[in-house]
């Protein structure tokens, strides 16, 4: 069995940096190992419907700003298949197959699921009398059809940011008992998580534990220099380091955080000039020295935000401006999501195709029928 790739995102607006450490950028490096035999990124936008139902076509638009996105930080329609969920119904029969390999009860446990109700304000108690005041059941089952994607492709390694754990974990769960049940017929993904701690889960612009296009704390792949500059401007530090003398903490600390996340060796000497000032001028060559100067205090905030802005830019600068070349051709964007539409769904028919022989529901496969008949013909005829 080949190495495997699948993963996605929902398409809920352009994406942030956050996507791009959590697992952009390492679904790029990955494409580019020679490491895989497929990879398949997915747009979950049946997904996105789960909780955007009464607005299709926002999700609608939102496609082609993924989409855009995604080619732009440098995924390959050449060495990745990119595709639209929704395009792929095989996903939907399988989702509703699992279904029956999971409790309510457990569905309740996973802490992915839990965040994400209280998040978009779904109420956990209602009488029906309400729809809006509950939990939509499709949301709810979020982590079957996720393990529908991820079995769909045979996927054996799935990359993506910490709070994804509980539902990949979930999708082992439905692996293991669906091989139990009916034989082994699925396989059990593996979970990536990135390999900088920094970007397992990077906060908002604002401090807050999680960047969202809901709290406005987000610096998009597709932001200009200037409104980047802006968000930086505005990042939350360190609240006790109120003059420049005073020492600083790092932990906690929102620009060190991305610092962690973007800086690289080479920045120190590209940008030196950050790090110079009418007062004070500091020659750094690494983050950890950058870090002990601002500890020991005289390293001012915006000295640092200067730093981290140049950092940023030098990183998405590439990216915007494959955006905007893009962005003049998008009749190519949507033929590449046709054509991966239709390679996904092909390969998502095969495994459906082992999970209904499997269960013993493939009726009309050629040799199967031929059997029935023979058998009922015999017990009716006794």
């Amino acid at each position: 069995m080949g190495k495997i790739i699948l993963t996605g995102d929902r398409p809920t607006g352009r994406l942030h940096i956050g996507h791009y450490v959590g697992s952009l950028r390492r679904r790029v490096e990955l494409q580019n190992s020679g490491k895989f035999d497929k990879i398949f990124i997915m747009i979950a936008d049946a997904q996105a419907l789960t909780d955007n139902a009464d607005n299709p076509e926002k999700v609608r638009q939102n496609i082609i700003e993924v989409a855009l996105d995604y080619m732009s930080a440098g995924l390959d329609p050449e060495k990745s298949t990119l595709f639209i969920q929704s395009q792929v119904s095989e996903l939907t029969e399988l989702t509703f197959f699992y279904e029956n390999l999971v409790t309510v009860q457990r569905l309740q446990r996973n802490p992915t699921v839990k965040q994400e109700i209280q998040l978009r304000g779904f109420s956990e108690n209602t009488d029906g009398s309400d729809n809006k005041a509950g939990t939509p059941v499709g949301f709810f089952c979020y982590p079957i059809s996720q393990a529908a994607d991820i079995t769909a492709f045979k996927a054996t390694t799935v990359p993506v940011g910490e709070d994804q754990e509980p539902m990949i974990e979930q999708t082992r769960e439905i692996v293991r008992k669906f091989n139990s049940t009916y034989g082994e017929t699925l396989v059990e993904p593996e979970i990536m998580l990135p390999d900088n701690a920094a970007c397992l889960r990077l906060p908002g612009t604002d401090g807050k534990a999680k960047m969202s296009k809901s709290l406005g704390n987000c610096i998009y792949l597709s932001d200009d220099a200037e409104t980047v500059w802006a968000k930086v401007k505005g990042m939350y530090t360190d609240p006790g380091h109120l003059q420049v003398s005073d020492p600083g903490r790092v932990e906690g600390n929102t620009v060190f955080t991305y610092l962690d996340a973007f800086c690289k060796p080479e920045h120190f000497d590209k940008f030196a000039s950050c790090f110079i000032g009418k007062k004070v001028s500091f020659e750094f060559h690494s983050l950890d020295e950058v870090k002990a100067q601002y500890r020991a205090g005289g390293l001012g905030d915006m000295m640092i935000k200067n730093f981290l802005n140049a950092v940023l830019n030098d990183t998405l600068e590439p990216i915007r401006t494959r955006r905007h070349e893009l962005e003049k051709n998008i009749p190519y964007v949507y033929e590449v999501l046709r054509k991966g539409s239709e390679e996904a769904r092909k390969v998502a028919a095969q495994t459906l195709s082992d999970v209904k022989k499997a269960m013993k529901i493939n009726y009309f496969d050629p040799g199967v029928l031929d059997e029935l008949i023979a058998e009922q013909t015999a017990k009716f005829n006794q």
